[in-house]
């Protein structure tokens, strides 16, 4: 009896939900969540689809696009269970800023859907085998966003006037779900970075790279792999859910730089398990921020 409760928990296995993870349809139940890409494929063609070598996350002109998504982040290739794709309309792990304006509307697109990172995992068993992952970042969850809008505000609030690099990085997060035996071998690119370059004379900590913050954000990853048909269904439904679009709000538009903001959670943050049509048009339309619809119509920000 004695050893038994000193052992450790059970990791979540990487085939199936356990029991009391998935509660239920409630997004609010998810903070982080890990699944094969392949899955998310086939229970959400409309956030995510494969095109020859082609990876996309609807975008801009597709209908798809009003029903909400993803932002997908990645540096253009990725590797799907070992085969090289192209990513198409994505935002870069790392861009630069130079105006309060790219500011504001990189701020609202990052937090305006899901985030999704493609993970690479490989077993000792068979490290010539890599099975591809999708990770996904609920940017509506309380302790998520407040993690978020929490780092963007500090480092404002801390170099006002001068140029600044900071970095949001879930390495840590991930590697503590996968169970002894898995390897991720591009825990690097599980990260997203923005440069803000100010037009500052003498720029002395940013030149000696003083200015360069890391926010390591910490959340409860939600294992969303099954085999089983029903659990599937549930799975989809959520993902659903989780994916849906939201209307559209400034918690800081008009407030800027602001140290905080307040209200922006409960705005954004919403429970309801009632259907809801969308209430706005797709968000890449208006921005002229570096989201890539292609590789032949590159985006002049980056």
């Amino acid at each position: 009896m004695a050893a038994a409760a000193c052992a450790p928990a059970a990791r979540p296995s990487l085939t199936s939900i356990s029991s009391g993870e998935l509660r239920s349809l409630w997004t609010c139940d998810c903070e982080l969540a890990l699944l094969p890409v392949a899955q998310l494929l086939r229970l959400l063609p409309g956030a995510l689809q494969l095109r020859g070598d082609q990876l996309v996350a609807p975008g801009t002109g597709e209908p798809a696009a009003a029903r909400g998504g993803f932002n997908v982040f990645g540096d253009g290739l990725v590797r799907l269970d070992g085969q090289l794709c192209r990513l198409g309309c994505y935002i870069k792990r790392y861009v630069e800023l130079t105006n309060y304006c790219d500011y504001k509307n990189y701020r609202e697109t990052i937090l305006s859907k899901p985030m999704l990172f493609f993970v690479h995992v490989q077993t000792r068993k068979d490290p010539s085998k890599e099975r591809t992952y999708a990770f996904l970042v609920n940017t509506r969850h309380p302790k998520i966003r407040r993690q978020i809008e929490q780092g963007m505000d500090t480092v404002i609030s801390s170099v006002i006037g001068e140029s600044y690099r900071l970095q949001f990085d879930f390495q840590e997060a991930v590697k503590k779900f996968f169970p002894p035996g898995s390897e991720v071998v591009n825990g690097e690119n599980l990260s997203f970075a923005y440069e803000f370059k100010a037009d500052a004379l003498f720029d002395f900590f940013y030149w000696f790279g003083l200015s360069n913050s890391t926010v390591k954000v910490d959340g409860k990853v939600l294992n969303l792999s099954s085999t089983s048909p029903e659990k599937k269904e549930t799975i989809k439904l959520f993902l659903e859910k989780m994916s849906e679009p939201l209307l559209r709000r400034s918690s800081f538009s008009d407030r800027k730089f602001s140290v905080t903001s307040r209200g922006s959670i409960d705005e954004v943050f919403n429970c309801s398990l009632s259907p809801r049509a969308s209430l706005t048009g797709p968000l890449l339309e208006e921005l002229p921020f570096p989201v890539l619809e292609s590789e032949e119509t590159p985006n002049p920000f980056l």
